[in-house]
């Protein structure tokens, strides 16, 4: 989703229809799956989390006092989590790719940032960025000064990651090489779930085996949906209005 992004007013503007899609699934849903980058930024200081996206938290919040959990991934732009999610609405969070059964089915789950093979210039710097101190010298920033400046490397990182995300490399795809590798160790899982490429793609890449890029909230307002029946990746049919909207704000 990015919210924060491009700006505060667009980002509501997109959090205000993702609220209401919420709403229109709750009947029905079981879990709920947040594969990285809710935020454009995010950054827990003591007492301090950026501003604003008070009706997606306070939705996810609602999801779990009805008893349908809430999962939730690190993503690049927003992997300094701590326990704001955990401690106020209740979610659950995943630092790491998670493997679980869904419908007597077995799914991968991740963000998809750092896995596969490539990328040895993002690898080091998010050793970087979750090095404990590098943390901790960010947190001594006043956070006007922090997140300011991290929206304003967030902004870049993502116009990267938007241009690179136009083109699909088909085999040569690193995430479809790492879910090839880990289907060696553990071949019943059915399905590799990603984010991160702002892409929106479902295809086959073993016999028995799927990979899917779940797409964005920018501009393809995409998801999956996981019945008894099956995958299938899903548009907002609002997406032209939401998009006309974002042109104006």
């Amino acid at each position: 989703m990015h919210f924060g992004s491009p700006n505060e007013a667009a980002s509501l503007v997109r959090e205000r229809h993702f609220v209401a899609w919420l709403d229109s699934i709750k009947p029905t849903a079981k879990e709920l799956y947040l594969v990285g980058d809710l935020f454009d930024f995010w950054f827990e200081y003591r007492q301090v989390v950026p501003r604003g996206y008070v009706r997606f938290l306070g939705k996810l919040a609602e999801f779990v006092d009805d008893g349908i959990p809430v999962h939730y991934f690190p993503g690049n732009h927003d992997l300094w989590f701590g326990n704001y999610l955990q401690d106020q609405v209740g979610a659950i969070y995943h630092p790491e790719p998670l493997v679980t059964e869904l419908f007597g089915r077995k799914f991968y789950l991740a963000h998809g940032d750092g896995l596969g093979p490539g990328d040895h210039g993002y690898k080091l710097m998010k050793r970087v960025f979750t090095n404990p101190l590098c943390k901790w010298l960010f947190r001594i920033l006043h956070p006007d000064l922090g997140i300011g400046l991290a929206y304003f490397l967030s902004r870049k990182s993502r116009n990267y990651t938007q241009m690179e995300g136009q083109h699909y490399f088909g085999e040569k795809e690193w995430l479809r090489t790492h879910s090839k590798e880990v289907l060696q160790s553990q071949p019943d899982i059915t399905a590799f779930i990603y984010g991160h490429r702002h892409l929106a793609i479902q295809e086959q890449i073993a016999e028995n085996a799927e990979m899917v890029y779940l797409g964005d909230w920018i501009t393809l307002f995409s998801y999956l949906e996981v019945t008894e029946e099956g995958n299938e990746l899903k548009f907002l049919p609002r997406k032209e209005k939401i998009t006309t909207e974002l042109s104006r704000s």
